[in-house]
């Protein structure tokens, strides 16, 4: 009875780890494609109300670490790399 307690709760941690690495997936997913469009944003031609945002999402992307960034950038590429064969 306890090994199959043991075999249930060892299923669900490696379920949870599963959908944890999926979301962090798409999350860096989001970090990569942010700072890409952050990157080639011409601020001059961006209307006034926005630069709030553009701040704020500037700022996020500034306290990644730079390995959790270079990781997000690195599957944008990628992506764009298998989306244009």
């Amino acid at each position: 009875m306890t090994q199959i307690l043991h075999e249930q709760e060892i299923s669900m941690l490696r379920t949870e780890i599963e959908m944890l690495m999926n979301e962090r997936r798409r999350l860096l997913k989001i970090a990569g494609s942010a700072a890409v469009f952050v990157a080639n944003l011409d601020t001059s031609k961006l209307p006034q109300d926005m630069y709030e945002s553009a701040e704020m999402l500037s700022k996020c992307l500034n306290d990644i670490s730079e390995d959790t960034l270079g990781e997000a950038l690195e599957g944008v590429k990628a992506e764009a790399v298998e989306g244009g064969q």
